[in-house]
């Protein structure tokens, strides 16, 4: 990828930086910086609202084609939004998962009566969506799926648990990975179905988590139903379509998850210059560090954009996960040293302590673990990307 910008690029790049900058130092400043890790439940109805004006200005699904309802934006000009939405202070979506995960997915591999009834929704802030992939016994082997759907006349009968589950509480539709061939190998027989929250035979129960937050939750399906034609893809075809899901995770967002990351390590460096430990070597050590790192995930991600744009999982994108995962759990103990006593009085719940901070240490705890833990992920890679012999099991 050519790391210079065009003139057109940069009047995209002035444009955007306009539209956020009016909004979120004016009616929008509220929910300024607010929404990102330990602090999503925080003035969620705020940030509905902030996600509505989104799509009243076509800022949602700027990649999607226009046929569609998206801006058709090039790779480059959602790299250059994300971006700017990180420097801004852009607020954490709560259509993330619609947008993100679920609109392109339907965009890719949807039928076009699936693409009319679901994307609007997306589009317009208006429909929150969920993801049933985790179950307790298939985390990160999420081959190992034991929720079933079965059909029933016109409809999918859903019976099983899925966990890790965020936004359920506030999400009309859930993508849940369903086995629909019992007797199919592992990796088949498992289907890619859109399932309304709002209906009898779903039941959600937060979990509540080190940060006193409960943005996961535990979903139970005891008889729920969608319609047949709720597929996405074909039945038992659904393992193809989660894995372009996961790729789409890692698009072109992850630039503007890195800036984030730079506005988290800037916080912290000036907190060092306030306090004098940006004197001592183990710590100017330990920023220009993290300084650089954050460098080498920028260019890793820029060079590896083109290979995920259709939904391809490559070798070279999926090591992503693994570069800057233990980079945030690091930040965020970066962010307690340099806080010394304040950090401990804000584990600890004391006044005094640095909140922000604190929820950002106690949130990365587990960043190696969720959406696929770095162990199996190095599996995941040295055998399938590799093609490594297996595993002992």
């Amino acid at each position: 990828m050519d790391l210079h910008f065009t003139p057109d690029q940069e009047r995209f790049r002035a444009d955007a930086r306009k539209w956020l900058t009016d909004r979120l130092d004016g009616p929008f400043a509220l929910v300024r910086g607010r929404g990102g890790p330990g602090d999503e439940h925080e003035l969620f109805d705020e940030r509905l609202a902030w996600e509505q004006e989104l799509g009243r200005h076509n800022w949602i699904g700027l990649g999607w084609p226009a046929e569609y309802g998206g801006r058709g934006a090039t790779l480059v000009e959602q790299v250059i939004f994300y971006e700017e939405y990180a420097r801004a202070g852009g607020p954490g979506r709560v259509g993330i998962v619609g947008e993100g995960l679920l609109g392109p997915t339907i965009v890719h591999f949807g039928s076009d009566a699936q693409k009319h009834q679901f994307l609007p929704g997306i589009l317009s802030g208006n429909t929150i969506w969920c993801q049933g992939y985790s179950e307790p016994d298939a985390g990160s082997d999420l081959a190992n799926v034991q929720t079933r759907a079965e059909r029933d006349g016109d409809e999918w009968v859903i019976t099983g648990q899925k966990t890790w589950t965020s936004l359920a509480t506030w999400a009309q539709w859930i993508f849940v990975l369903c086995r629909t061939d019992r007797d199919a190998p592992k990796h088949k027989g498992i289907s890619y179905l859109l399932v309304p929250m709002d209906q009898p035979g779903i039941d959600v129960r937060p979990i509540v988590q080190i940060t006193g937050h409960s943005e996961f939750n535990e979903t139970f399906f005891d008889g729920a139903r969608t319609p047949i034609d709720n597929v996405v893809g074909d039945v038992n075809d659904g393992w193809r379509v989660a894995m372009g899901t996961l790729a789409f995770e890692r698009g072109a967002s992850t630039l503007g998850q890195q800036l984030t990351f730079e506005n988290d390590l800037r916080e912290i460096t000036d907190l060092a210059r306030r306090n004098g430990l940006h004197c001592d070597p183990v710590f100017r050590q330990r920023l220009a560090q993290a300084w650089i790192t954050l460098r080498v995930m920028r260019y890793h991600a820029l060079r590896t954009l083109p290979m995920m744009e259709h939904g391809t999982l490559t070798r070279e994108t999926s090591i992503h996960k693994l570069l800057w995962a233990p980079f945030h759990r690091a930040l965020g103990e970066l962010a307690i040293d340099v806080l010394g006593s304040d950090g401990i009085a804000g584990i600890a719940g004391i006044a005094g302590g640095n909140d922000r901070l604190t929820r950002l240490f106690l949130y990365t705890r587990a960043d190696t673990i969720y959406g696929g833990s770095n162990q199996v992920q190095r599996n995941v890679i040295g055998e399938q990307a590799l093609g490594l012999p297996r595993e002992p099991r």
